[in-house]
C-alpha cells in the first residue's frame, strides 16, 4: 500500500501527510483541471493565483463539496453529482486509477489530466509557483509578476517561516494531542504573527512593493483565522481583528481584485466545523463572525506599494 497518511508523533504533534504525486507538469492550455475546495487554504493558493494570473481559459476549475465524507471530496454541487469534465463522483477515483496502492487521504488541490483522468499533480507549493513560472505563455496580458526572479530568495526564505508556523501551524494547534505539542505549536504561530506584524508595520507586502506569492500563501491563513482556527483550532490568544496591521494587511488583500473574490466563507465554516468531528462532534456550525469589517478601509495604501506593479488588476472573470 502506498500510505502517505497524517501521522502524530509520540509527543502527540500532528505532522501532515506527503504530497503522493509531485511529477512536474508541462504547460498545455486545456488538458488540465484543477480540482479545488473553496473552503482550503491550499487550493485556495491555487485559486487566487490562476485568477490574478488570467489562467482561466487555459486550465478549466472544479470544485468540490465543502463536506467531506470517509469517501473524500464529493462533487455533489455539480449536476448528477460528477464532475462534468472527468466524469468523476469522488476526487478518490483519480487518485486510485492514478496508483491503485494510494492509502492516504485524497487532498486538494490537484490537477487532473483531462486526457487521461489521472492526477499529474497534488504538490500544492509548486502548482502556484508553476503556474507562475511555467504557464507564462497563457498568461492574461498585464499579469502581475508574482515570483520574480530576482525577489526568489527572499520570498523562499518568507514562506519557509509562515508555512512551518502560520499555515501548518494553525493545524498543529488544532490536531495536536497533547498539552505540549498545543501550546508549542500555539507559542510559534503568534510568535510568527508577531514577527509578520513588525515586518509589515512600514511595507505595504511581504517582499518587494507588490504582491507576490508570499502575500498569497499568509493571505489564505488570514482570512480563516477568525472565522474557524481561533475557535476551532483554538487558535485563540488573539483574533486577526485585535492585530491591528494583520488585520490593515489582510484587508488590503481582500479588498484586491483576485483574493476576496475568491472567498468562500460558507464553505470555509462548513467544511472545517462539519467535517471534524473528533474537534466538533457536534457538527455545528458557528453564525459568527460578523465579516462586514473585512470591506471597511484599512490605510495601508499610504504605505506605498502597487498591488500589480507594472500590471493591471484581473478582470471581473467567474469560472
Amino acid at each position: 500500500m502506498t500510505s502517505t497518511k497524517d501521522a502524530v508523533t509520540a509527543r502527540g504533534e500532528w505532522v501532515r501527510q506527503a504530497n503522493r504525486f509531485t511529477q512536474r507538469v508541462a504547460a498545455e492550455a486545456g488538458r488540465y483541471r484543477l480540482i479545488v475546495s473553496l473552503a482550503c487554504p491550499w487550493a485556495h493558493r491555487a485559486v487566487i493565483v490562476r485568477r490574478l494570473l488570467g489562467l482561466e481559459d487555459a486550465i478549466s476549475l472544479g470544485v468540490v463539496d465543502p463536506i467531506r465524507d470517509e469517501r473524500g471530496w464529493r462533487f455533489t454541487l455539480d449536476p448528477d453529482g460528477r464532475d462534468p469534465v472527468t466524469g468523476i463522483e469522488f476526487l478518490s477515483e483519480a487518485y486510485l486509477a492514478t496508483d491503485p496502492d494510494f492509502a492516504g487521504r485524497f487532498t486538494v488541490p490537484a490537477l487532473i489530466d483531462t486526457t487521461s483522468g489521472l492526477v499529474a499533480t497534488n504538490d500544492f507549493p509548486q502548482i502556484s509557483l508553476d503556474l507562475s513560472t511555467e504557464w507564462t505563455r497563457f498568461h492574461r496580458a498585464g499579469a502581475p509578476q508574482l515570483y520574480p526572479e530576482a525577489l526568489r530568495a527572499e520570498i523562499d526564505e518568507v514562506n519557509d517561516g509562515v508555512h512551518r508556523d502560520v499555515n501548518q501551524g494553525v493545524y498543529q494547534c488544532g490536531f495536536a494531542r497533547s498539552q505540549v505539542a498545543y501550546e508549542e505549536a500555539f507559542d510559534r504561530l503568534f510568535t510568527r504573527l508577531d514577527l509578520l506584524s513588525e515586518r509589515l508595520s512600514d511595507r505595504r507586502y511581504l517582499v518587494g512593493d507588490t504582491i507576490t506569492e508570499a502575500d498569497v500563501r499568509l493571505f489564505t491563513t488570514l482570512v480563516r483565522f477568525d472565522a474557524v482556527y481561533h475557535g476551532h483550532f483554538k487558535c485563540n490568544r488573539n483574533k486577526l481583528t485585535e492585530l491591528p496591521v494583520l488585520w490593515a494587511y489582510a484587508r488590503d488583500l481582500f479588498q484586491t481584485p483576485g483574493f476576496g473574490d475568491t472567498v468562500d466563507f460558507d464553505h470555509i465554516k462548513r467544511h472545517y466545523y462539519v467535517t471534524h468531528p473528533d474537534i466538533n462532534p457536534n457538527g455545528i456550525v458557528p453564525k459568527g463572525p460578523d465579516l462586514s469589517g473585512w470591506h471597511s478601509e484599512h490605510g495601508r495604501a499610504a504605505l506605498g506599494g502597487r498591488p500589480f506593479g507594472d500590471g493591471t488588476p484581473p478582470p471581473n472573470v467567474t469560472g
